[in-house]
């Protein structure tokens, strides 16, 4: 099967993608580990137009996380410049769950883009208490290769 040109998002509107989104699905990969529950990722927009970026998961009940910045690259820097690839994929969703028949369509979108999605794993929700969930960010993350 011929895989399709991956394109880049025109006219993004970037303040829609802001705030918490939760992570339904994903493929593995070496810096998310693969018994994270309740994993999910917030993305706050800061006044100078970069992305303040926080990823977190739930390990044997410790919280993993991990934090960064993003930014536009100049298109007219060698940097700017991607090779795109399938390697990884996220299906990420507002709510904690995701209606089946939507995650399917997802699914199936994926597939028809040229993703190889029997690589993709439902992510595991966990029941945490309250306080577990709402940590506040502290300044020392995780060292090592893995972040979380």
């Amino acid at each position: 099967m011929s895989q399709k040109t991956m394109e880049v998002v025109k006219n993004l509107d970037i303040k829609r993608y802001m705030g918490r989104w939760y992570e339904i699905a994903s493929f593995p990969s070496r810096f998310q580990p693969r018994n994270g529950v309740n994993t999910r990722a917030t993305y706050t927009l800061n006044e100078d137009g970069t992305v303040h970026v926080l990823n977190e998961t739930f390990t044997d009940g410790k919280r993993g996380f991990i934090e960064g910045t993003a930014y536009e690259a100049d298109p007219q820097s060698d940097e700017a410049k991607l090779k795109p690839s399938r390697n990884y994929l996220w299906v990420l969703c507002r709510q904690t769950h995701m209606d089946d028949e939507i995650y399917n369509q997802l699914v199936q979108k994926a597939k028809d883009e040229g993703y190889d999605v029997s690589k993709l794993h439902k992510t595991h929700k966990a029941i945490l208490h309250l306080k577990e969930m709402t940590l506040p960010r502290t300044p020392k993350a995780f060292g090592g290769s893995n972040p979380f």
